[in-house]
């Protein structure tokens, strides 16, 4: 028996309905139930095929556990190593090299030296930065928040420096991004489930958060919402997730990725709505059956998105366009009656 579990915190009506879902779908051999955990030894097996996680970003001892998960044989949703390296500052970096438009972003070091370092532990940092480039380069309004940081924590909207130096001056240890403001027209929040499932829906951050999926607005352009579904895509299975959302900021007709590090996104039905709810419970359970049957015990089952296998295997990030061929001069016809046998041509090579 192969099963699939969900480990959460205090949510209740997503992780819930996941595993009544899966059940419901009766697939021989596959059960789910919320992970259960009464120890954790080295190497040794969890006894799932499949866990998804909603809170290991919140607690280190999971995190650790589904690593250790993870090199037994569970395929983990999302891949717990990658989502311990990422970052919306490499985010940005990356977006830009794939060609996906994103704000322009100053990284802003802590206000506060980390615990057990100095100002000797910074000996490479010129101080003062270069503040009047940076402010030049985002401009204000601007919005300053952490650069890991989620669910809206510590996030100021900044008018001025005078701003800026007030609000960094209680930040602590948090190392922060400075990003320009993108005044919008509309604003999309994407659900990307296994790098290839895509629910667009409008979305309003200015609203108070259990009405910001209530949007009363004309209907998007198709032309528009087929672009945000391949950025969707693209930033998705660059970064190697299974389970993420991306936030688009239109401006001027373009859409401008905001955030699109959310590996354990809002999917409450009371703030998300019914709609949305059942179709990110619909695709989930459907996603975590076909993790399970592809699931082997004893090799990585992991995803790995394209930037690190690109790195690995020494490639590229992105493919550059093959070069147009030339028109080949024409060939006299064969005269001979003898049989000929076209050569078959050889595949082209994946970049």
């Amino acid at each position: 028996m192969k099963k699939i579990g969900i480990l959460f915190g205090q949510e209740r009506s997503f992780p819930e309905a996941v595993i009544e879902r899966i059940n419901q779908k009766a697939e021989d051999g596959i059960t789910a139930e919320a992970v259960k955990i009464d120890k954790i030894f080295q190497n040794v097996p969890l006894g799932y095929s499949v866990i998804i996680d909603r809170i290991s970003q919140d607690v280190p001892f999971y995190r650790a556990s589904l690593k250790n998960a993870a090199t037994t044989g569970t395929a983990v949703i999302n891949n717990p190593f990658w989502w311990s390296a990422d970052e919306k500052f490499f985010n940005n970096a990356l977006a830009e090299q794939i060609g996906v438009p994103v704000p322009k972003t100053a990284l802003i070091p802590s206000r506060q030296h980390p615990t057990g370092t100095t100002g000797e532990s910074f000996s490479n940092l010129t101080m003062p930065l270069d503040w009047d480039a940076i402010f030049e380069y985002t401009g204000f309004p601007a919005y300053m928040k952490p650069y890991d940081g989620g669910g809206w924590r510590d996030v100021y909207k900044l008018h001025d420096k005078e701003d800026f130096f007030d609000k960094h001056s209680g930040t602590e240890q948090l190392v922060m991004l400075l990003q320009e403001e993108i005044i919008f027209e509309e604003y999309f929040r994407c659900y990307c489930i296994g790098g290839k499932h895509v629910r667009i829906m409008q979305y309003d951050p200015r609203n108070p958060h259990h009405l910001r999926y209530a949007v009363d607005g004309k209907a998007p352009d198709a032309k528009l919402l087929k672009t945000v579904e391949e950025y969707t895509l693209k930033l998705c299975q660059y970064l190697g997730y299974d389970f993420n959302t991306v936030e688009f900021a239109v401006r001027d007709g373009v859409p401008i990725a905001i955030d699109f590090c959310n590996p354990a996104p809002d999917a409450d039905i009371k703030s998300v709505g019914q709609e949305n709810f059942d179709w990110v419970v619909e695709t989930t359970a459907n996603y975590a059956i076909e993790r399970a049957k592809a699931q082997i015990d004893g090799q990585d089952n992991l995803t790995w998105g394209e930037y690190i296998k690109a790195s690995v295997a020494g490639k590229p990030l992105v493919a550059k366009a093959a070069p147009k061929a030339t028109a080949k001069k024409p060939v006299a016809a064969k005269t001979t009656t003898e049989k000929t046998t076209a050569k078959p041509k050889k595949a082209a090579s994946k970049k």
